[in-house]
């Protein structure tokens, strides 16, 4: 039976992942891919996410305007290709400044500490 910390590490880890993801498919995103590619090129990075995650997700982000979807017929099997869209890019821009910010202060609080709190 799962104990209650892990219960509590397992949220948190869901939570940042949850964000990081998104921001993940943006940055793939600046060059067309479909699904199955978004999925692999994910795991490859080290990220491995579920198509149950994917899915929703790119619709969610073509909803809000960030990525735009089109049907590629040229093979014998269509494929919805999707990329970054003029605004995906500028939110995209306000989400790396905030990720290098906030990976700068965790870094900042993860150091050694140099001098004893008084």
């Amino acid at each position: 039976m799962p104990s209650p910390a892990r219960d509590a590490r397992d949220l948190h880890l869901q939570e940042l992942r949850r964000g990081s993801v998104a921001y993940a498919v943006l940055l793939r995103l600046r060059r067309p891919g479909y699904g199955y590619g978004l999925l692999a090129d994910l795991e490859e990075a080290g990220l491995a996410v579920d198509g149950n995650t994917l899915y929703p997700l790119l619709r969610r982000l073509e909803k809000q305007g960030l990525v735009a979807s089109d049907w590629h017929t040229d093979d014998a099997r269509p494929r919805k290709v999707h990329l970054i869209t003029p605004e995906g890019e500028s939110v995209l821009e306000e989400l790396t400044r905030a990720w290098r910010d906030l990976d700068a202060c965790i870094r900042l609080l993860d150091a050694p500490a140099t001098t004893k709190a008084e």
